[in-house]
């Protein structure tokens, strides 16, 4: 359950930063959820996208490794 929710929160995580800094550096203003609540800098995007990427990847391999451990 754990690994889960680590891989749910980075996924998260990853798409907002992502969003935040595409609508920075080709639209208007940043598009997502976070900037209706936070004036985030271009590199916080940045640095949210790279936490959610770690978060995601960490998440989604050690659910992979229980479901090898659960098989063996």
């Amino acid at each position: 359950m754990k690994n889960e929710a680590i891989a749910v929160i980075g996924w998260i995580a990853l798409v907002q930063g992502g969003l935040g800094a595409a609508g920075r550096l080709f639209g208007d203003g940043p598009w997502g959820l976070l900037q209706k609540w936070w004036d985030v800098p271009t590199a916080g995007y940045f640095a949210l996208f790279a936490v959610g990427v770690v978060l995601a990847a960490w998440g989604e391999t050690a659910k992979q490794r229980a479901r090898a451990e659960a098989r063996v």
